[in-house]
This record gives C-alpha cells, structure tokens and sequence, in this order.
C-alpha cells in the first residue's frame, strides 16, 4: 500500500538494504557473503519493524502490525541468505568444473606430446587411445582433410587402410570450419555409435584436419565436454604444427649435411687432377699416393650417413687426405702443423672439421702473396677434448661474419655455414667477432657434461711472435679470446 503505514519505512529500509549489499559484494569475501548477508537482511528487516512501529498513527497499531509480518519477513531474508548460498554453490561448480577440464586437457597435452615428436600413423593411434582413455570415451579418431589417419576404440574393425575415407559429417566440419555436434544419430560405419563431437583441427588458420570423439549413448556431448574438446584441440593444433615445423627443418639439415657431404668442389677436384697430372711425369710415386688420397677421400664423403657421429681419428683421416692434395697444389706457399695428442679420443658429427679446415686454406691462406700457415690442434684438456684450425692469412671480413650469422651465405657456399648450424645445434651458441683480423682460431671444446663453442682471434702481430704450436688452453697474451658458455 503506497499511502499505508509501512510505505515510509519500506522505502528506508530500501536504500539501506541496496547500500549495504554493495558493501557486502566489495568488502566480504564471496565465501563468508551467504552468512552476512543472511545478518544484513535480518538487520533490515528489524528496523523495518522499528520504523513501522514509530511511524505508526498509534503505537498499538505499529505493535499489531509487527506481530503479524516479523517473523515471516525475517525468515525470508533468511531464505534469501540460503539462495545465495545456492548460486554461489553453483558458480563455484562451474568454476571447478571448468579447472578440471583444462587440467585434463592438460594432462592429456603432457601425456602425448612425446607422441608428437616423430608424428606417423602408429603415434597417432596412441595419442587417440590416450584422448579415449582420460574423457571415457567409446571411441577417438584423428583425421585429415581426405582420410582417416588414427581410429581407436568402438567400431575399430569398420577402418582398413585401404578405405579409411572420412564420413560426410566430417567433410562438412571441414569445410564449414565449424564444431559438429550429433547427440542422437548414427556414425557413418558404426550404428552403435549415437553421440558425436567433430572438431576441425587447424594450422596456420587453415583447416587440416579433425579430432573426431564418439559414444555409443545418445546426448553424451556437454558443454563442459566440449569446451574440453575444443581446447584440447588447439593444443594438438600446435603441436601438429610444431612437430610439421621440426620435421621440415630436420629434413632441411639433411639435405643441407648432404648436399655437403656430396659437395666436390669442382675446383678443387680440377686442381687434384691437374697435380696428379702434373706428378705423373715428375714424381711418379707423389702421383700415386695423390690418387689414393683423392681415392680415399672421395669414398669417405660418399659412404657418410646423416650427421653420423664418428671417431675423430677417422675424420682425421679424411682431413689428411684432404691436405696431401691441397699441400701437392700449393707447394712451399702452404705449411700445415698438427697439434694432435697421440691418446685423443672422442666421437664428433662428420665433415665437422674438413669445412674450417677448407675454408682456411681457400679463404686464409691462398690470397696471400707470401707462405701461409694452418696449424690443426686436437688436445685433451681435462675431461674436454679442444678442436681447433687456425691460418695466418688476412682475416675475415666482417660482412662475411655478418653473413653467416644472418643465415645469409650463398648456397653454393655451405661449408661454413653449415658448420655454423650443427655446432650451434649440438654444443650451443656459436659466437664469432665483429673485427677483422690477421689471424683466425676456430675451436670447439667439448665434455661429457657440457659443450663449448669457440672461435679465437689473434691480432696482427710478426710470424715469429707467434708459437709454433698451442698446448691446451694456454694462449699468448696477444691472443684475443671469445668464450660462450
């Protein structure tokens, strides 16, 4: 009654009643909000009653009225008290609910991801078995744009290699790029199967595949259960496209380890022949020792698998080779030392030393007017083997270094390059300096525990400066020295 009695204090109580939910929302923790707000609205409630009482013509009449109304109006504000309780309950349900199907998503991501690594057919069907496992499904399948690449579960037997076509319902999840959802139907080759959750798998924003998920009962497929399904669909979204990312680098490196184990340098080979040629007449037994270290080295660039690792002293073997047919080339211009400790022993990739080696002699020391140096070392220091070519020719430029660092050198000049990769790839970060100088060291130094990368620079100083071999880790002062770790 807007001109009653309780019109007035009804309206206070009101304004209080809404200030002090306000307060209540902001200051009260969401856990304690049923309990003080079940004590706010009995508060209310009570100077509801005051408010009638005094604001009543009479004071018998305010009495008359508040004995009627109070208790059932107090009760109802705990009433009110217990529903938000309810809300609350069911908020919080959702929210654990929610958790619990991204830590499965999760759980099924840590499960599979080694499964992802080398992704084939086999892996595949793991990882669909895995999904089927955690979500209690009947069945999981994986497919791409045409075929089905992985089925596990109810109906398996209805999937041969040789018609693994994907259904009608998939093709239009694929093409519409649209989340399916078939809750009271029948599979495409099983008829058991009632329930289905078609999600479209995507790389790069384009549609490549679907993660398919099936039961046998009819309205199976929630909501909770498709948000699960969706999430964890990116997440074998990524890691397809990962797994596709290092598939193509991996092949990258092969190609690029074998384009250089296959590399003869034609130059280098017309040059060979020209000395062979040249010894034939002059020294006879040069020459047949030159075509048996051409022999040799050729079959060893040939017989080398895939960034095999090998024992040192074989790629020594190919390196000496390598060096008896350039020494013949080059006469008196090219002195070689070698730093070699007679009880080294380590494994190494391939064609990991033949490239600095090459790359001294062509780029170091041919340029030079006068006689050049390249001192090979190979030390054992401590528990770590240390590699090292060293030239006294004119240096490097440092476009050249820019080059390299930059991924950015010719593809018919890999050798360096090449090195550069797999030495970052195996022993960590490969550092080279932005000067240019008279004399340039490449070392590795590896252990069992951890591996160095290295490359020393020396500064233009005479010959006779210089030390005619380098024993371990000792360098000359005047010997600049870069190492990342």
């Amino acid at each position: 009654d807007i001109d009653g009695v309780t019109a007035i204090p009804c309206f206070i109580t009101s304004i209080v009643a809404g200030l002090l939910s306000g307060l209540i929302n902001r200051k009260v923790p969401k856990a304690q909000r049923w309990k003080i707000g079940i004590l706010a609205g009995m508060l209310c409630e009570t100077l509801t009653m005051i408010l009638v009482v005094f604001w009543a013509p009479s004071f018998s009449l305010g009495i008359d009225i508040v004995s009627k109304i109070g208790i059932p109006m107090i009760l109802g504000s705990v009433c009110i008290g217990f529903i938000v309780l309810l809300v609350q309950s069911v908020e919080g349900e959702k929210e654990a609910s929610a958790a619990r199907q991204a830590k499965l998503a999760l759980d099924i991501a840590n499960k599979t991801l080694p499964l992802f690594r080398h992704v084939n057919s086999e892996s595949l069907r793991q990882v669909c078995d895995i999904i089927r496992r955690d979500i209690n499904a009947d069945a999981v399948a994986i497919t791409t744009t045409d075929r089905v690449l992985a089925y596990v579960g109810f109906g398996e037997s209805n999937y041969h290699d040789s018609d693994n076509d994907i259904s009608p319902t998939t093709r239009q999840a694929i093409e519409s790029g649209k989340i399916i959802i078939k809750n009271n139907d029948e599979a495409y080759r099983t008829p058991e199967i009632h329930s289905m959750l078609v999600i479209p798998l995507r790389e790069k924003g384009v549609v490549t595949g679907t993660l398919k998920i099936y039961y046998c009962h009819a309205h199976r497929i929630t909501s909770s259960l498709q948000e699960m399904a969706v999430g964890l669909s990116q997440i074998i979204s990524t890691q397809l496209e990962v797994s596709r990312a290092e598939q193509l680098r991996e092949m990258a490196n092969k190609a690029e380890l074998r384009a250089l184990q296959s590399k003869i340098n034609p130059h280098f080979l017309f040059n060979a022949l020209n000395a062979i040629s040249s010894s034939i007449r002059m020294n006879p037994d040069t020459a047949r020792q030159l075509i048996f270290n051409l022999s040799r080295y050729l079959r060893y660039n040939i017989e080398l698998k895939d960034d095999e690792q090998i024992d040192i002293k074989r790629e020594l073997y190919q390196i000496k080779d390598y060096i008896a047919i350039e020494q013949a080339r080059f006469g008196d211009k090219l002195t070689v030392i070698y730093d070699i400790d007679d009880e080294v022993s380590c494994v190494i990739p391939s064609l990991l030393i033949q490239p600095l080696v090459e790359n001294a002699i062509v780029h170091g020391i041919q340029p030079c007017k006068g006689k050049g140096v390249v001192t090979l070392g190979i030390n054992e220091c401590g528990n770590r083997v240390r590699i090292s070519v060293r030239d006294t020719g004119n240096g490097i430029d440092p476009a050249v270094v820019a080059r390299v660092e930059a991924d950015e050198m010719p593809g018919n000049k890999i050798g360096l390059l090449n090195v550069h990769h797999r030495v970052k790839l195996l022993y960590g970060e490969y550092v080279v300096p932005h000067k240019m100088y008279v004399r340039v060291t490449y070392a590795i130094s590896m252990s069992p525990e951890k591996l160095w990368a290295e490359k020393r620079a020396t500064v233009a100083r005479p010959l006779s400066r210089f030390p005619a071999r380098i024993h371990g880790l000792y360098f000359p002062q005047h010997v600049r020295v870069l190492l990342i770790r």
